[in-house]
């Protein structure tokens, strides 16, 4: 199951190259943080790296999914960055948010690798 997994995720990162990430979701630009959270983020090494998995798992996601799929990841990731922003400044918040929001991103992967056989 987890070479499954590891080819399914090689395959995607390999397939996303040059694939915008979409409209739902941007990553943050440190050298023009917006927001309390984002200016968090951005000075925890814990959470910039939370943020750069989350980022790549969103990404993976969205390119291994089929179109209705796409649009609910899609309106969840909406969700989750309001829920992140509502942490402000509160480390504990935002580790918590990211934690949550990468389970979510890896039951999809996992469930993919689940309906094999590859």
């Amino acid at each position: 199951m987890k070479r499954v997994l590891c080819a399914a995720i090689g395959v995607a990162t390999i397939s996303m190259c040059g694939l915008a990430f979409g409209a739902d979701y941007a990553p943050i630009d440190c050298a023009k943080p917006t927001s309390a959270a984002d200016r968090t983020i951005c000075r925890n090494y814990a959470l910039g790296q939370a943020e750069a998995r989350m980022a790549t798992l969103y990404g993976i996601d969205m390119s291994l999914v089929a179109m209705g799929q796409r649009g609910d990841i899609g309106d969840a990731q909406k969700q989750w960055l309001k829920t992140r922003e509502a942490c402000g400044a509160n480390v504990g918040c935002l580790t918590k948010s990211y934690s949550d929001r990468i389970g979510q991103l890896n039951k999809v992967i996992e469930d993919i690798a689940s309906h094999g056989p590859y």
